[in-house]
């Protein structure tokens, strides 16, 4: 059984930075595909960002998703953050592939808070 524990949610202003962690127990992170979703007040959840097996994954302007193998570990980092950003951010594990469709996620998270003041 795979185990997800998110940290490092916040409160900070626009243009700010936070890096989110997701400790993975159970299995080896690098067994599996690991991704971040977010879910904003009155809103579906959505894909961020997620990483292969061979800790390849794309970056965006603001965000970069990266894993660290010997503390089973992977991570979030958002930079520029704005007020839109505002969502509870969950980790998300797949045995099978990087999934962009929330109910296709084998394992989760129970979600860290970030907010974005302006």
């Amino acid at each position: 059984q795979v185990q997800l524990v998110e940290s490092g949610g916040g409160l900070v202003q626009a243009g700010g930075s936070l890096r989110l962690s997701c400790a993975v127990s159970g299995r080896t992170v690098s067994s599996l595909y690991m991704a971040w979703f977010r879910q904003a007040p009155g809103k579906e959840r959505e894909f961020v960002l997620g990483i292969n097996r061979d800790g390849r994954g794309p970056t965006d302007d603001r965000f970069t998703i990266s894993r660290d193998d010997a503390k089973n570990t992977v991570y979030l980092q958002m930079n520029s953050l704005k007020p839109e950003d505002t969502a509870v951010y969950y980790c998300a594990a797949n045995l099978g592939g990087i999934t962009t469709i929330p109910r296709r996620v084998d394992y989760w998270g129970q979600g860290t808070q970030v907010t974005v003041s302006s």
